[in-house]
């Protein structure tokens, strides 16, 4: 465990927790159609799902707490003539949903009051639609309600539409328009943006009340179904997909800036199913669940990414699941999340994902605020361009049995559509007529942050063939000036300056290096293998040292802790020579070895060439023979 590192989380250790069969919706016949939905939802009180009906399209209701084997019949919610393909719950009146079908159709039920699966009638009588919605011209596929405005609902459909409707009116309000089938779609939290996915592999996150896209940008890549899913009230949308090469993954992205994933596409496994993304606000969760697999990966989100925590397996394959609303799980069980997923076409099981802890009390750390069943605002207000979040209630009341305190939501700063945000989708590219540096020109330049000449790179050849000389020369005057320079405009902590420099002619060469050089009077002879002059060049000053053949004087203040310009421009240039010296020589026994490899290989050449003349004379001897 040495050297490893954990990532300190409250939702580590969080496990999915079965439920035995007795305990889960038995004797279903869920719906068979291929339409790729998840073909039931769920809220604290209610169950839908997708019926195998024959004589037209139904669904079932399932109240939550008969749990069980169902009757062999059931009161249906009929009404549509083809396969309902979709269904929603209001997320502020548990009794109130909607449906879509193949019959290009949306439908508004309500669920009876006290309604039950087990009557004593011989057939029991199925619920009829209040309300009819039409306009669409092909199968809806989706509907979706608003998550801030109450009975404003939206329906995707095969004529490439999402229409947005005022359930009380009846009539369709707005229309988006795409470039093909819609695949999913996810409401902001405020209900004033949306995300979807569509089949010609584009993402586009809309201004549902302007009626066009604020950004539209490439997808997955994949030519299967990809998904979307908002989180919450952060600006950044979740999404699952396929590659081009059908490897599932997973993308976050930034609503202000998506022209790509954060990080890059994430890859999940190389499983053919859809992967469906859930988010949970409270515990800042995502949970993935495959299409055609047991297993449910969920990750936490932190930093702008997704950290994984554990994957729930099972060896019973799901083909639609739906998760709850925060305000029906089981808060004295410390359950943060609870999904029903279909087995088999014939049963729904629970699923409890649970923090385990001891204490009895409660855990306000992992139950915050959430949405209760108060709306924002109303269908009018909404369509006319009001905009924010519905008041969240106290868990911690329902947890001692309480009517839920109400708490007002804190409103976010929506992005503007019209500002940054839009920016990709409105505004122009810039073009070579109207430079990018116009922008900045009045702009003051930023001051240049000062150099450290202790932190360069090591000194080059190049650069040690420079006059040493003047190098010298130059530090040793303008050494304390550089100093108290740097000094007044470093932003570091003031380190003391040490007494003594080991490695001052590196320092000088590293801090003179993109400065030009001076003129030269007079240039040694070029060193063995180069074609440039010798390090110890004369300075056109008459101070400069002097060549090192040539004795010169040294000054008293040698001897002392300060180097003179001739001293340091002498050692600099001892040190050439030394390290001329040292190629010459590893050059000339280079050159020894390879004259020596040379004669062995004539050696071994003129010795093969006997062998094949000895094996050529055997060879006619035994042909004469």
């Amino acid at each position: 465990m040495s050297g490893r590192f954990v990532r300190a989380s409250k939702y580590r250790h969080v496990f999915g927790q079965s439920t035995k069969k007795e305990q889960c919706y038995d004797n279903l016949r869920i719906s068979k159609n291929a339409w790729d939905t998840n073909l039931i939802k769920a809220n604290p009180h209610y169950i839908s799902v997708n019926w195998e009906a024959s004589g037209g399209g139904a669904f079932a209701v399932i109240p939550i707490d008969e749990r069980g084997r169902l009757p062999e019949q059931l009161p249906l919610f009929r009404g549509h003539t083809a396969a309902v393909l979709d269904t929603d719950w209001s997320p502020f009146d548990d009794s109130l949903i909607a449906s879509g079908s193949d019959d290009a159709k949306v439908f508004i039920w309500k669920v009876p009051e006290g309604f039950t699966l087990h009557t004593d009638a011989d057939e029991p009588q199925d619920v009829k639609p209040v309300s009819r919605l039409t306009g669409h011209s092909r199968k809806v596929g989706h509907v979706l309600f608003n998550p801030a405005a109450a009975n404003v609902l939206a329906s995707s459909s095969g004529d490439y539409t999402i229409k947005l409707w005022d359930v009380e009116a009846g009539t369709p309000q707005l229309s988006l328009k795409h470039g093909d089938i819609v695949q999913s779609l996810s409401w902001s939290a405020n209900g004033s943006l949306m995300v979807t996915t569509c089949r010609d592999k584009k993402l586009r996150i809309w201004d549902a009340r302007q009626q066009k896209p604020v950004h539209e940008v490439a997808g997955h890549s994949g030519a299967k179904n990809s998904r979307a899913v908002w989180m919450g009230e952060h600006d950044r949308v979740a999404t699952t997909g396929f590659s081009r090469m059908s490897d599932r993954q997973l993308g976050l992205w930034d609503i202000r800036a998506p022209r790509e994933p954060m990080g890059g596409f994430q890859i999940l496994d190389s499983i053919s199913g859809v992967c469906m993304p859930f988010w949970d606000d409270g515990t800042q969760m995502l949970y993935l669940a495959g299409k055609g697999d047991g297993n449910i990966r969920y990750y936490e989100y932190e930093h702008d990414k997704f950290e994984y925590l554990s994957e729930y397996k099972s060896a019973d394959p799901q083909r639609g699941i739906a998760f709850l609303p925060k305000r029906g799980v089981n808060i004295h069980a410390n359950e943060v999340m609870r999904a029903f997923k279909t087995v088999g076409d014939s049963y729904i099981e629970p699923v409890s994902f649970v923090v385990p802890r001891r204490a009895e009390v409660f855990q306000n750390d992992i139950y915050p605020p959430t949405v209760g069943t108060k709306p924002a605002m109303s269908a009018s207000d909404w369509f006319a361009g009001k905009e924010g979040l519905p008041p969240k209630i106290s868990l911690e009341d329902v947890y001692d049995g309480q009517e839920p305190t109400e708490i007002q939501s804190e409103v976010v700063s929506r992005p503007s559509t019209s500002g940054a945000a839009a920016a990709p989708a409105q505004a122009p590219a810039p073009t070579k007529t109207e430079p990018e540096p116009t922008k900045t020109a009045s702009a003051p330049a930023p001051a240049p942050a000062p150099v450290n000449v202790s932190r360069g790179p090591p000194p080059s050849m190049k650069d040690n063939k420079d006059s040493m000389a003047a190098m010298a020369s130059r530090f040793a005057d303008n050494d304390d000036e550089d100093s108290s320079s740097d000094d007044e405009t470093s932003s570091f902590e003031e380190i003391p300056k040490p007494v003594e420099r080991p490695t001052a002619s590196r320092q000088v060469e590293q801090q003179r290096a993109a400065e030009p050089s001076p003129p030269r009077q007079k240039e040694l002879p070029a060193p063995f293998g180069t074609g440039a002059p010798a390090a110890a060049a004369v300075a056109p000053s008459p101070a400069a040292a002097p060549t090192p053949k040539e004795p010169t004087a040294v000054p008293e203040q040698a001897n002392g802790p300060a180097r003179t310009p001739s001293s340091a421009a002498a050692g600099a240039a001892a040190g050439i020579r030394d390290y001329l010296q040292d190629i010459k020589a590893t050059l000339e026994q280079q050159k020894q070895q390879m004259a020596a490899q040379t004669e062995q290989i004539a050696a071994l050449v003129a010795e093969v060439g006997a062998l094949k003349e000895k094996l050529g004379a055997a060879e006619g001897k035994e042909r004469a023979a």
